[in-house]
């Protein structure tokens, strides 16, 4: 099974746009850039060390994944979703997931259970440390991995680029306490998992999505300017983020 972070991280190519890239996409899922921070080139050229056309190339790829918006006069900043479009986001997410649960029931087997285990197992321990920015990164892996079962890459793709959208989501509109979904939900699915049965796995999949949104409370975070020399600070000594 693959995703947008491998097993575990983010694993980097050697092109230095595809570097820089990941590590600002891993700062926006992992709330260290919030919705509505600004992405100013020449701020960003000088930290990652490269060109503004460098760094605009990247940022034009960051949009296209609508992970930011890129306006004439405001330049780039972090995407802010509406209320409409969070719970949009959301809704297809429930949509998508639940409808592949009979194909993931159907083919999982122990190996998958073991590997989604293992992604719990993690994702606990970053809660119990209380390590925000790793566990929202493996409450988006787990829900990946899970629909990775089915073996649809289409599908996965799919559901992998609506978890960038949904940490935004969860971002702009969640506690700041949230740490992506609560860790005993997703222990709930692997159990049901185990039974091979569609219909229980559909439900509690349906009540885990009801839950976040219920959660949310559509009300925007002030914005606090982001130290890109802190969170990039590793990326220009060239070292993986």
């Amino acid at each position: 099974m693959s995703s947008w972070y491998g097993l575990k991280n983010v694993i980097f190519s050697q092109d230095k746009d595809d570097q820089i890239y990941h590590a600002i996409v891993k700062a926006i899922v992992e709330h260290q850039l919030l919705p509505g921070s600004k992405l100013p080139e020449e701020s960003l050229a000088a930290v990652f060390g490269i060109s503004r056309t460098g760094i605009r190339k990247v940022l034009q790829r960051l949009a296209a994944v609508q992970l930011i918006t890129l306006t004439p006069k405001r330049g780039a900043q972090v995407l802010m979703p509406g209320v409409e479009e969070a719970r949009n986001v959301l809704t297809t997410r429930c949509l998508l997931e639940c409808a592949n649960v009979p194909l993931v029931v159907e083919r999982c087997e122990g190996t998958h259970i073991n590997a989604l285990t293992a992604i719990l197992d993690e994702e606990l321990q970053a809660h119990e440390s209380q390590d925000g920015a790793t566990a929202i990164r493996l409450s988006a892996l787990f829900h990946v991995q899970l629909q990775a079962i089915a073996g649809n890459d289409v599908l996965t793709q799919m559901v992998s680029q609506l978890t960038l959208r949904s940490s935004l989501v969860i971002a702009a509109y969640g506690d700041p306490w949230q740490q992506g979904c609560r860790s005993h939900d997703h222990m709930e699915l692997i159990n049901l998992l185990r039974q091979r049965r569609a219909e229980p796995v559909i439900q509690r999949m349906q009540q885990h999505f009801d839950d976040i949104l219920a959660k949310l409370h559509f009300e925007r975070n002030s914005e606090t300017p982001p130290d890109f020399a802190r969170l990039f600070g590793m990326a220009v000594k060239g070292e993986t983020v």
